[in-house]
């Protein structure tokens, strides 16, 4: 199958649509929508976000060293994208869209109470890249709704919908193609018939 060749640019997609919330510290907070998220390490356990300096929460993140990712879900999607394209500047997110604050346990930012996980996170390093700068954080907590939790208490994000972004889009995350270890996981069936005769 014929590819084209493009300049180089960022083409990972899909990628979870994020709300991170932050504070200043002196009672002003904001939320806005982050696409640049990522896992980095297991132990200890790190996140990182990559954020526009010219962005208003910029300033609370390097003035705080401290901010919350928010998972969204499909039913958070205005709000995603109105978080994105809606400077804290202008308006006050939280009060506009009627999103609810929950206190945070280590951080002053707060947990976005419509979230399905709420991760509290604290600054370790500051990369200035270029057009965003990444914030390598340490994962303080991690706050998961219990209405997803199912009878034997293990927390099921997919029944919340998670909201992703791929290529200026929103999407849900479709239907269920498998599980982890899938592909190497020998067929109970075939192996209660090997060996028979037909």
């Amino acid at each position: 199958m014929a590819k084209q060749e493009w300049k180089p640019g960022n083409m990972i997609y899909p990628l979870p649509a994020v709300l991170v919330s932050v504070t200043d510290g002196e009672g002003h907070d904001n939320i806005f929508t982050v696409a640049w998220v990522g896992t980095v390490c297991t132990n200890p356990p790190m996140v990182s976000i990559s954020v526009r300096p010219e962005r208003f929460s910029y300033s609370m993140i390097r003035k705080t060293g401290e901010f919350v990712i928010n998972l969204t879900t499909e039913a958070l999607s205005f709000a995603v994208d109105y978080c994105g394209v809606r400077s804290g500047r202008e308006v006050d997110k939280f009060k506009e869209l009627k999103l609810t604050k929950e206190a945070a346990s280590h951080v002053q930012a707060p947990l976005l109470g419509e979230a399905p996980v709420c991760i509290e996170c604290r600054v370790q390093e500051i990369h200035e890249l270029g057009s965003h700068h990444m914030f390598l954080a340490r994962v303080l907590a991690v706050h998961a709704d219990e209405k997803y939790m199912d009878e034997t208490g293990k927390f099921n994000l997919n029944a919340a919908a998670p909201l992703i972004y791929s290529h200026g889009e929103y999407y849900g995350v479709g239907e269920r193609r498998g599980s982890f270890g899938f592909s190497v996981k020998k067929d109970k069936k075939s192996k209660k018939t090997k060996g028979r005769r037909a």
